[in-house]
């Protein structure tokens, strides 16, 4: 009898193990999580200004709307600095969050430099390609763990935008941060196209914040007109780029909404709040039904604005017409 309940005992235990082997193992990819799943998601933001801060708040608000509370969002901002962001994602890396948001280019190149294994969703990106340096693109980043939204505006149309604001103008600069790859990819598409209209084109490079007030100088005391792209340290930097171009009487067409409140006369912008929210819906996808961010196309906004700048534009005597949205 001793010996026989002996062995029950050791059946017992050999089950009870095995039963938590089993729950220990983690799920199979592309499974459902478990239902007391609770989801980390870091997001790196790289400065503060009004188009990023939509961005983020779009996702974070769309996140949790989706999970409840299965989801703790940790949001940290890299102040500008590219190496910052990398010592932000890196700690991600460290805390082991199931996916990492960042938003605008270099903190999205930190990101994916800190990890090759947790998924990398990018909002408010121009251009994937460009940030990546990839020659043959395809709507998705396939060998990357990296997919996300982008807030690149029809750039032709802007270029038209600048024209009918400015048939007269001779000269016009444009305005951009050298150190940012998607800033480069859109002065060289634009630059043609304002070529087109007749324009002479002239390029104002600043390497950093530090730089930008006299490259600024420079641009209005030879330009009719202004364009900047879509642009982080230009949008950071556009109350001291305002202090000198408003003064000399110059306007500037802009890139998106936030700098153009901060420095424009006008803009044919996205709703970066909106493409937050799309990058929660991405984000979802991948922690809830196991999608496979590498095989994402990266999405794009489906609506654009025309806006302006109200006060900017009463101060330089320039009239708008209707079609266009004041900046609120």
């Amino acid at each position: 009898m001793k010996k026989v309940l002996a062995l029950l005992c050791a059946l017992c235990m050999l089950f009870a193990l095995a039963a938590c082997g089993q729950s220990a193992a983690p799920a199979a990819s592309g499974a459902a999580p478990a239902a007391d799943k609770v989801f980390n998601v870091g997001v790196c933001q790289l400065v503060q200004h009004p188009a990023l801060d939509a961005a983020t708040q779009g996702f974070c608000d769309k996140l949790t709307e989706l999970l409840g509370d299965k989801v703790n969002i940790t949001v940290q901002n890299g102040a500008g600095d590219q190496p910052s962001c990398a010592v932000i994602a890196s700690q991600f890396v460290s805390d082991g969050v199931d996916l990492i948001m960042a938003n605008a280019t270099p903190a999205l190149i930190a990101a994916a430099g800190a990890t090759g294994d947790i998924p990398v969703l990018g909002t408010s990106i121009t251009a994937y390609a460009a940030a990546f340096e990839i020659d043959e693109w395809e709507g998705r980043s396939v060998a990357l763990n990296v997919s996300g939204t982008s807030d690149l505006a029809p750039l032709d149309q802007q270029a038209a935008i600048l024209h009918d604001f400015f048939p007269d103008a001779k000269n016009v600069g444009i305005l951009f941060c050298s150190a940012e790859a998607n800033s480069k990819f859109q002065v060289e598409t634009i630059k043609p196209m304002l070529e087109d209209f007749g324009f002479t084109v002239k390029l104002f490079e600043f390497s950093d914040s530090n730089d930008v007030a006299a490259v600024t100088t420079s641009a209005v005391g030879e330009c009719d007109v202004l364009y900047i792209p879509t642009d982080n340290t230009a949008a950071s930097c556009a109350e001291a780029i305002n202090n000198v171009a408003l003064p000399a009487g110059v306007p500037i067409i802009a890139g998106e909404s936030g700098l153009c409140a901060g420095c424009g006369v006008a803009t044919l912008s996205i709703d970066y709040y909106d493409i937050g929210a799309t990058t929660a819906e991405m984000a979802y996808d991948i922690l809830v039904n196991g999608a496979d961010v590498s095989t994402m196309d990266i999405r794009y906004a489906p609506v654009f604005t025309k806006m302006f700048n109200a006060d900017i534009c009463s101060k330089l005597g320039i009239s708008v017409s209707d079609d266009f949205v004041a900046i609120g």
